[in-house]
């Protein structure tokens, strides 16, 4: 009988070597997103054009995916990965905490709010300029704060296994870009989705403009997403650039009742048009078309492990434990046995041996 290790090990040794959890299963939310190119409903034209290199439009409510490009391609998030950043740490972080931040914080590369070593700023603040101004100051501000960077990158990936978002490594709370760092519109739709049910995410993500603590007094600052400006009943979620990632950005609009979200990875320019467009197309599709997948939901919270009641000092057991099984041997026990037997006979035939030769001297 072969003995297979169990489904958990084998899931915990994929991750640790890097194997996708889904791949077993195919792509996940259907096996049309696991298409490179181009997958859309024949019931309508196809959304627009446009220069992202990967996308996906998909309906909150129902978690249909309308249309898609290389859903599944991962490519650098940039700072769309701030809003797995706040969806993580929002639940565990009191909003009206003082946070100090370190130097490390404060001189963080890239786009910032400008912290100050003070603790002038309360988690609150801290959030809305990570969303609203995409500050890396606070990204780092807020790892610290949540018990160091190391603490806060494991716990934005088992964030990220837990909304099924499989392409999705982080390696930084920021996005700035970094080796191994990875995600998918596909994953950033998951991401979107679960951030916009949370009351505190949707409210910093449609904040216009807010104020900031400085040294002395206050000052604006004012959302980087153009579309709040512009588009009608946009509601977030993330913008995103750098160099190596190009363009990237994961939003969504609400029209009449009903939530459509658009992500796109790896565009070369200016996009806040062409995101327009799929809005507009998702839209008009809804409700209307065949899905060409789905958006799948968390797996549920674990309930935390408690530990069982330690037996009085003087009580032993009495009788032979249980085995697994009625009617099985424990395959350890079984191997533990057999191992005894062997060890046995070896030893046994040794001893026959001995008797035949003459004694060796111990040197």
């Amino acid at each position: 009988m072969r003995h297979v290790a169990p489904v958990g090990v084998l899931l915990a040794a994929n991750v640790l070597l890097g194997v996708p959890a889904h791949a077993d299963n195919g792509p996940v939310g259907g096996t049309e997103l696991g298409r490179r190119g181009l997958v859309a409903p024949s019931e309508v034209r196809p959304p627009p054009k446009t220069a992202a290199r990967s996308y996906v439009i998909a309906d909150a409510e129902t978690g249909e995916v309308l249309a898609a490009k290389d859903p599944h391609g991962r490519y650098l998030p940039a700072s769309t990965l701030k809003a797995l950043t706040a969806l993580t740490l929002i639940p565990k972080l009191d909003k009206a905490m003082r946070v100090r931040p370190s130097s490390r914080a404060v001189n963080e590369e890239g786009s910032a709010v400008g912290l100050v070593p003070r603790p002038i700023y309360t988690v609150d603040d801290l959030f809305k300029a990570l969303l609203l101004v995409s500050g890396n100051d606070c990204a780092m501000a807020l790892a610290e704060a949540n018990g160091g960077l190391a603490k806060t990158l494991r716990d934005m990936n088992a964030e990220a296994r837990r909304l099924q978002a499989f392409d999705t490594v982080a390696k930084t709370p920021s996005g700035l870009d970094k080796p191994g760092q990875s995600s998918s519109a596909y994953d950033l739709a998951l991401i979107a989705r679960a951030g916009l049910a949370n009351n505190d995410f949707q409210r910093y993500t449609r904040t216009k403009t807010g104020r900031f603590p400085a040294p002395k007094g206050y000052y604006e600052i004012g959302n980087h997403n153009k579309l709040l400006w512009r588009y009608r009943g946009m509601i977030g979620v993330k913008n995103g650039w750098t160099s190596k990632a190009q363009g990237s950005f994961v939003g969504a609009a609400r029209r009449n009742g009903h939530t459509v979200i658009v992500a796109i990875m790896r565009h070369d320019g200016y996009f806040w048009d062409e995101v327009a467009g799929l809005l507009d197309w998702g839209f008009g599709a809804r409700g209307r078309v065949t899905p060409v997948g789905r958006l799948v939901e968390p797996l549920p919270v674990a309930a935390p492990r408690t530990a069982a009641p330690a037996a009085p000092a003087t009580a032993r057991p009495t009788t032979p434990q249980a085995s697994p099984r009625d009617g099985e041997t424990s395959p350890v026990g079984f191997y533990v046995l057999g191992a005894g037997l062997l060890g046995g006979a070896l030893w046994l035939l040794y001893g026959l041996r001995g008797r035949s030769r003459r004694k060796t001297p111990v040197s």
